[in-house]
């Protein structure tokens, strides 16, 4: 008889519990945390995001070029990314509301000594540090300069951009041109999503070494100086979920809470990880079981990526409240509402990888004149928050495709999804997919 496998939720969650256990040991005996940290511990969570992040730009391209040319026209994808951008520009201007209701209400940095904090160096990505965020340097920097250089940069909306340009120009060929490279394609994708398999097989072990070099790091007793942030931040973002995006798929016909149990293993990986790039591979895979075209969910979700950072937005209306407040600043409600427009600028465009948050926060505090130094002591405990951000991030990037789906009314959307993938979700079509057209 076979043993009983554990299954993979229950194995990330073990690692995690068991990094925070290692990680708390290692800081309270610190003469051997050196070693132990540079040569097995952070490798360990290393491997895993490089890991994660190679299989990425192969599936994104592969999964849209096989959707537009396989089964999309340039009309129907136009209509998607116009609705697709629409949606994600609202529902991170909520999720900014959301942070900045939050701050003056519970008020993260009101009543904190800046003598209690530690600061922490910040160093922001060297490939964004200089870079705008207006509208017309997003559109701008879209279009790839070599497409080579965007794959290995993992500069997903470049690569993106290329792939539905690619896709287009295939669908345009005579069948005996195009059938055989659309079977390389969808190759290429099946295989890599068995990469992916395997790949997620380490997850625990990766998991399990990023949390005990964080914990190992930081240790608890410089949380309570910034407890109360840490609590407005999880509290906040609980409150985005049960009532802004229940309110959303409710309206859509979505039951939200089925959504997040079919993708538990996804959203615990991000949260363990704080890296939404980490999960997208598999993300994608568990949407098109869901009952999402292939072709929908080939070019909301890495398009998400950048434009959807729910998690995000949230924050960067907390964190720069409690920077205001930190220092006594006072924002009046005109500030407060030029600040929106600013961050809904400076929020798209950002990676979906660990730290990047420190880019688009320093852009905002610049521009409404408050002290960047305020960024150093977030930084200490930022891992804290990051997690429940990126889990955000991914919960709003799986319930993109199906609003857009339920948009566009596709008829016959579950049964695009193949080899009766979706026949274990068949039976809650009505309350998980857009009802059939009539």
């Amino acid at each position: 008889m076979h043993k009983p496998r554990i299954a993979l939720v229950w194995q990330i969650l073990i690692g995690l519990l068991a990094g925070i256990a290692i990680g708390a040991l290692l800081h309270r005996f610190p003469e051997s945390r050196p070693w132990l940290v540079e040569n097995l511990l952070q490798p360990a969570g290393d491997i895993f995001i490089k890991l994660m992040k190679m299989i990425v730009v192969p599936i994104v391209f592969s999964c849209m070029v096989v959707g537009i040319a396989g089964h999309g026209d340039g009309k129907s994808l136009g209509r998607i990314g116009v609705k697709s951008l629409s949606y994600f520009f609202c529902i991170t201007t909520l999720a900014i509301i959301v942070g900045l209701v939050m701050g003056n209400l519970l008020k993260p940095g009101a009543g904190t000594e800046l003598s209690s904090l530690q600061a922490s160096a910040v160093t922001l990505p060297t490939s964004s540090a200089g870079g705008g965020h207006s509208l017309g340097q997003i559109i701008v920097g879209i279009i790839p300069d070599n497409v080579i250089n965007a794959m290995a940069q993992g500069s997903l909306l470049s690569v993106l951009f290329f792939a539905v340009m690619f896709g287009l120009g295939v669908s345009r060929l005579p069948a005996e041109r195009k059938d055989p490279v659309i079977a390389l394609l969808r190759g290429v994708s099946e295989a890599m999503f068995k990469v992916t398999s395997m790949i997620m097989a380490y997850s625990p072990i990766g998991v399990f070494g990023m949390i005990a070099v964080t914990v190992a790091n930081f240790g608890f007793s410089s949380l309570l100086p910034l407890a109360k942030l840490i609590m407005v931040s999880y509290v906040s973002i609980a409150f985005f979920v049960l009532v802004v995006l229940n309110l959303v798929a409710r309206l859509c016909g979505i039951n939200l809470f089925a959504l997040m149990r079919h993708i538990k293993d996804e959203l615990i990986l991000a949260f363990s990880t704080a890296s939404s790039a980490a999960v997208m591979p598999q993300l994608m895979k568990k949407l098109e079981t869901y009952g999402v075209p292939p072709s929908l969910v080939s070019f909301v979700v890495p398009v998400g990526y950048s434009f959807n950072l729910d998690g995000a937005s949230l924050f960067l209306g907390i964190g720069t409240l409690f920077v205001a407040q930190l220092y006594g600043i006072d924002l009046s409600l005109g500030d407060q509402a030029l600040l929106v427009v600013t961050m809904v600028l400076t929020s798209k465009g950002a990676a979906g990888v660990p730290g990047f948050m420190f880019v688009i926060l320093s852009a905002t505090l610049a521009s409404a004149g408050l002290p960047l130094e305020g960024i150093a002591f977030i930084a200490g405990v930022y891992r804290l928050m990051e997690m429940p951000t990126t889990a955000l991030n991914v919960l709003g990037n799986a319930l993109a495709p199906l609003v857009i789906a339920k948009w566009e009314r596709r008829e016959g959307a579950a049964d695009t999804c193949g080899e009766g993938a979706c026949s274990r979700w068949a039976a809650k079509r009505p309350q998980n997919l857009p009802p059939r057209s009539t």
